[in-house]
């Protein structure tokens, strides 16, 4: 049976984070790009807090024992994403949906060129493709061929994607640092303990600063508490899957997202991609691919 569930599972978590970002993005108007970055990890922890416990339960396995170095790989992770999430809202909102969607997708391709210059991995010819691929994509997806490096949009996707992998390093490197424990209860782990992380950072720091979008973000909380639930359900999809299948496969797979976000963009947000622009994203998707699969 588990030979075939990972592919539900992981078009299921393509699905719910498209979701979780549309609602994001509905809120970035009321709320702003951080306030609606808020909603993610608030609204979030109730359901963290609830797979934590169903894979205790289930997997019949102990909560694991929180130490320095799991600490500081996961507060890495946390830090990274919030500001990833705020990068991807404010690209979404300079291009549309699933423009910005696509520049985060840049992510896995970064991981690579993060290897190479901190953990000396080799390039290889599909590394190489994949980065060729992808820049190519990002010229199509930029307002002009020219400024493509420079353009505002380029910066914040590309910042997003940079962003995100760290992030993913952190993530990783905390349920590393969790030796004897099961993947899925280190997994669950990580994301209860960073979200708590992520709420109390960006939520104490908007309390200092801007405490009126605190409470905007409280009294929007029907919206905020879907897209909580969808991103909780997101982040379980994904690490089930890979507690299943290999990262290549899945990641690969999760490749759908793309198709997904198109579609939101043009039935919900009414946003027209140009020619152009669907070639670019067309690209990007190509280069995650090539690399996802050479991994």
């Amino acid at each position: 049976m588990t030979s075939w569930l990972w592919i539900p599972v992981t078009v299921w978590a393509a699905a719910a984070q498209t979701v979780r970002n549309a609602a994001q993005r509905h809120l970035t108007a009321e709320l702003g790009t951080l306030g609606a970055t808020l909603v993610r990890f608030l609204y979030g922890v109730p359901f963290a807090a609830l797979w934590l416990f169903a894979v205790g339960q289930f997997a019949d396995a102990a909560l694991p024992a929180p130490h320095a170095r799991f600490m500081l790989w996961t507060l890495l992770g946390a830090v990274c994403q919030i500001g990833a999430t705020a990068l991807l809202l404010r690209t979404m909102q300079e291009r549309n949906f699933a423009l910005g969607v696509a520049y985060s997708k840049s992510e896995v391709m970064q991981v690579a060129v993060f290897g190479l210059a901190f953990l000396g991995d080799p390039v290889t010819p599909a590394t190489a493709a994949a980065v060729a691929t992808g820049t190519a994509g990002v010229f199509l997806l930029s307002p002009g061929w020219r400024t493509a490096w420079t353009s505002r949009t380029a910066a914040l996707g590309l910042g997003c994607g940079a962003l995100f992998a760290l992030s993913t390093v952190g993530y990783r490197g905390a349920a590393l640092s969790l030796a004897g424990t099961g993947f899925l209860m280190a997994a669950a782990s990580t994301l209860m303990v960073a979200q708590l992380l992520q709420t109390l950072l960006l939520g104490g720091w908007l309390l200092a600063r801007d405490p009126a979008v605190v409470g905007r973000v409280m009294r929007a909380w029907r919206v905020s508490l879907f897209a909580g639930l969808m991103g909780a359900a997101a982040s379980a999809g994904w690490l089930t899957a890979f507690a299943i299948e290999p990262v290549a496969h899945v990641r690969t797979l999760g490749l759908i997202e793309l198709v997904f976000s198109y579609a939101v963009s043009h039935r919900f947000f009414k946003e027209r991609l140009t020619p152009m622009e669907a070639a670019g994203m067309t690209l990007l998707a190509m280069g995650v691919a090539i690399i996802t699969l050479a991994r």
